[in-house]
């Protein structure tokens, strides 16, 4: 499992993502689920992958090998016209790989080469523009009704995400927001695991405007996490205190 979370904002995206693989509690690896091409003034794409991990691997893999040379019948994310059709590209890819596991004769053990990825970036004099990618290859856009997309272990993260998303805050507190969620989705599930990637992608700029690792050492995360823990408890002291004693105004219909 894995934890990968895509946002969009008025002044741009803001990405993140673990980098935990594991097939049970003896076997733990680390490998990247954040991978980004750009070129200088034209475009920046980046692909955010949950799920089997060879599958994404095959996927990202094969996008590589196109990019470095590009055919009509297997076309480059580099050379795509706009990011609507980098999705399509992405989908379709992923569609066939999954497909071509199962039709090799892993058909009764299907769901374990299921992946979904997140595809995020900005081709020039386009609006920047986030996707999340199904394994069946059909995906969804970000809007203002859903501004963000989170694939893997989604549940314990997106309440943060919830309540404190703004399409219009900066990149600093999206940033921060990130950090409590993926905090928290690390406190409740194992399977979710540092070093966190992390990337900003400002409008019209066409290359990481900020990009870095998160380490377990890292101080800010160390501050947000602490922090955030300690908010926590506070703010749950200052709630009204449940009474055992019998309510003395009885609610209507009471006898």
């Amino acid at each position: 499992m894995t934890y990968c979370v895509g946002m969009l904002l008025d002044k741009g995206l803001v990405l993140m993502s673990d980098t935990r693989t594991n097939s049970g509690v003896d076997n733990i690896s680390v490998f990247r689920k954040m991978h980004t091409w750009s070129i200088a003034g034209e475009r920046v794409i980046t692909i955010l992958t949950a799920g089997n991990l060879a599958t994404t691997q095959a996927v990202i893999s094969q996008l590589e090998e196109r990019n470095k040379a590009p055919s009509d019948r297997r076309p480059s994310i580099m050379e795509a016209p706009t990011m609507f059709q980098v999705a399509t590209q992405v989908g379709r890819l992923l569609r066939d790989v999954i497909e071509g596991r199962q039709d090799g004769g892993m058909q009764g053990e299907g769901p374990r080469f299921t992946a979904s990825m997140i595809v995020a970036g900005q081709i020039r004099d386009m609006e920047p523009r986030l996707f999340l990618i199904y394994p069946e290859g059909n995906f969804i856009e970000a809007s203002y009704d859903t501004p963000f997309f989170q694939i893997g272990e989604t549940k314990y993260g997106r309440p943060i995400l919830l309540r404190g998303y703004d399409r219009r805050m900066t990149f600093e507190d999206a940033v921060k927001l990130l950090m409590v969620s993926f905090d928290s989705t690390l406190a409740a599930n194992l399977s979710v695991g540092l070093p966190f990637d992390l990337q900003v992608l400002e409008r019209d700029r066409f290359d990481p405007l900020h990009s870095r690792r998160i380490l377990a050492s890292d101080p800010y995360f160390h501050q947000i996490s602490s922090g955030w823990s300690e908010a926590l408890r506070q703010a749950f002291h200052s709630l009204p205190s449940y009474s055992f004693a019998e309510d003395s105004t009885p609610s209507d219909g009471a006898r």
